[in-house]
């Protein structure tokens, strides 16, 4: 298959690029100009094409003579503001509204132009959802939305435009991803920040909060769902991507403290109860097969050696 990636030097990204390799396919990596992203250096010695585009902005002829040319059949978007702390509070920022929603609004409209047009997968998020009650808090694909951050805004104003598109003929599929996690992701997240601590010998280990209940999975095993979208989602349909699994932060913790050190003192910031949604996967599973199949304690094992070999290579180590 023929896949176009946009945001493919971001963590997912490069997850998703080694996955759909290995499963051979070829790939064209659409990304920002001068990408910063920790994994854009190893997306371009991967020999990877890419193309520069900001999508922010329509794009240049040049860079839909080349996609023209290249005839994707899919096409993973991906490219987003996805630090929800980036995106604003309560409203979202000029930037945030300007690559998450004007931004997917000209990946489906370039999708739209070409002949034939290739499927889409719109890569939302479960910020979309209405806050749940902490003694039910399983949703599915027809739950509430009222996203309450303005990460959450802008993914919802990117779903609307997608099915805007689908309505006009445009096969787009939107994934609503949970929370998910793996080497590679950066330390502004949950895992990685704590693994980056372990392994700096933070003593005390300072955390947020250890009563936070949200459903976490392995990168690896949801770019395995975006792939398997591609080929047996129906358009139009919205599926969400999660574990389906409520996990209480601070077990996570303790499983890798239990690995790393288990003497290491941790002090908890905020012990307030969170819940975030917990993912219904029932059409996911009905329609592709797919369940999740990467234990999380192998997750948090991969995760910290990734950082223990980040911190022994920078200086001073």
């Amino acid at each position: 298959m023929r896949a176009i990636i946009t945001g493919a030097s971001g963590f997912v990204g490069c997850h998703l690029a080694r996955h759909l390799t290995v499963s051979g396919d070829k790939l064209l990596c659409l990304e920002r100009p001068a990408s910063s992203d920790s994994g854009a250096p190893l997306l371009e010695a991967s020999g990877q094409p890419v193309i520069r585009w900001d999508i922010r902005e329509a794009p240049p002829a040049d860079v839909q003579a080349q996609v023209a040319a290249f005839a994707p059949e899919a096409i993973y978007h991906l490219a987003a503001i996805s630090i929800p702390a980036d995106c604003g509070q309560t409203q979202p920022t000029e930037l945030a509204r300007a690559v998450n929603v004007t931004g997917t609004e000209r990946v489906l409209a370039l999708a739209a132009s070409l002949k034939p047009m290739p499927r889409v997968l719109m890569v939302s998020s479960a910020y979309v959802y209405a806050p749940v009650d902490p003694q039910s808090p399983v949703v599915n694909e027809s739950s509430p939305l009222a996203p309450r951050n303005a990460y959450g805004i802008t993914k919802l104003a990117a779903e609307e435009g997608a099915r805007s598109a689908a309505e006009r003929g445009l096969p787009v599929i939107i994934a609503r991803a949970f929370n998910h996690t793996g080497p590679g992701q950066s330390d502004r997240l949950m895992l990685p920040e704590w693994c980056r601590k372990f392994a700096a010998g933070d003593d005390p280990v300072v955390v947020q909060c250890r009563e936070a209940w949200l459903d976490l999975i392995d990168v690896r095993d949801v770019v395995r769902a975006y792939r398997l979208l591609i080929e047996r989602g129906s358009a139009g349909e919205t599926y969400n991507v999660g574990g389906g699994i409520a996990r209480r932060s601070g077990d996570v913790l303790a499983q890798l403290a239990l690995l790393a050190d288990p003497r290491r003192r941790i002090q908890e910031l905020d012990p307030v109860r969170r819940q975030q949604p917990i993912a219904d996967i029932s059409r996911l599973t009905a329609t592709t097969g797919w369940r999740p199949e990467i234990d999380l304690r192998k997750t948090i094992a991969e995760t910290f050696a990734y950082w223990q070999r980040v911190m022994a290579s920078r200086p001073g180590a």
